[in-house]
């Protein structure tokens, strides 16, 4: 199941105030230059889908939480995109599509490597030939949970139903691979502090090229920031584009 702040309705119109488009935004707009299928796997609000719909493109957005895909159903442009609610198995048998994309992080929300490998392997059967699966994940080495706690977390923003939003992290758990952490909501006009449990996959750029190859993927570009830098060992992301 998806995470509180994903399926909870005032958290969920949080998402956009707190995750404004930036270079990774730009990043997957700029990856398909002619009209593509373009499925984007954990759409949430819809942004990115909204704006590669308007580029001309034929976009499918799924999500499992219903709470985003009701904000990305009312977003200003979203009627083009078919939106489709469920997790990889909810898409048509014959789906087909040019570019499969997996944004925010949400290759690190699956925790098995079975269950991840299965998804892939999903996803190589919907591409059509020559068709690319672009997503990223952060790079253990970076350790970017070290951040993940109230003193360097902290952020206030201002929502324009909700008002002042403080959040905060705090990191519960660091095990084998994985880190568990949560999120601490303050909505400063009645007080009320709402928290969501998280927990994800750290893998090494060694592990998800494995992951790769037993879906069946072959051809893989690494890159490690949203500047086409290739990927080392002190890069914050770890960006594979797969065919």
């Amino acid at each position: 199941m998806p995470d509180t702040i994903y399926t909870d309705r005032v958290l969920a119109a949080l998402y956009d105030s707190l995750n404004p488009p930036g270079a990774d935004t730009d990043f997957y707009c700029a990856l398909a230059r002619e009209p593509s299928r373009i499925l984007d796997i954990g759409c949430g609000t819809g942004l990115l889908a909204v704006r590669l719909a308007l580029q001309g493109h034929a976009v499918t957005g799924l999500d499992p939480a219903q709470a985003m895909l009701d904000i990305a159903r009312r977003r200003e442009g979203a009627d083009p995109v078919s939106w489709i609610l469920g997790d990889i198995t909810a898409l048509p048998p014959d789906s087909c599509f040019d570019l499969v994309l997996m944004t925010g992080h949400v290759f690190q929300v699956f925790l098995d490597s079975v269950e991840i490998e299965a998804v892939l392997s999903v996803v190589k059967t919907h591409l059509a030939p020559g068709g690319r699966l672009v997503f990223e994940s952060r790079n253990p080495l970076a350790r970017a949970w070290e951040n993940w706690v109230p003193g360097r977390s902290h952020r206030t923003v201002e929502h324009p139903d909700l008002g002042t939003v403080e959040t905060w992290h705090e990191v519960t758990d660091v095990g084998e691979g994985q880190v568990a952490f949560r999120t601490h909501t303050l909505l400063t006009v009645n007080g009320r502090i709402e928290t969501s449990d998280s927990r994800l996959a750290f893998r090494s750029q060694a592990e998800i090229d494995a992951l790769m190859r037993r879906a069946g993927f072959t051809e893989m570009v690494w890159q490690g920031d949203w500047d086409g830098a290739p990927y080392c060992d002190e890069s914050p992301e770890i960006i594979v584009i797969a065919s």
